[in-house]
């Protein structure tokens, strides 16, 4: 029933997300960046953890998991280094995820032959 509800919830805001880009003129770039801090937001108010253990896989994947990430990273920091986990919090929670990303887009590259639209 787990893979039911993830693929349930994630599909949903798939959807939502798809229905903001066909039919509002916001760009994708913003759409993403309101994801993040929509993740972020939901984290800070205490909702995000029930909802993920809820949904599983279909809220931690979308860019809300993202948000929470980078959310959950700066509370900790800011906990154990004080002003300057601010700074630092955001990186070192994102990083693994984001480095994944830039390795095996980069792989990716070479094996698909990538074309400029």
């Amino acid at each position: 029933m787990n893979y039911v509800w993830a693929f349930v919830i994630g599909g949903a805001i798939c959807a939502v997300v798809q229905i903001f880009m066909d039919k509002t003129n916001l760009q994708p770039g913003r759409i993403m960046v309101g994801l993040v801090m929509l993740g972020s937001l939901i984290s800070a108010v205490g909702w995000y953890k029930p909802f993920a253990e809820f949904a599983g896989a279909g809220a931690t994947v979308p860019l809300l998991g993202f948000g929470n990430t980078l959310f959950e990273g700066v509370k900790t920091a800011v906990d154990e280094k004080g002003f300057l986990g601010l700074f630092l919090g955001g990186f070192e929670a994102g990083a693994l995820g984001t480095s994944a990303a830039l390795i095996f887009g980069y792989l990716a590259s070479w094996i698909f032959k990538p074309k400029m639209k």
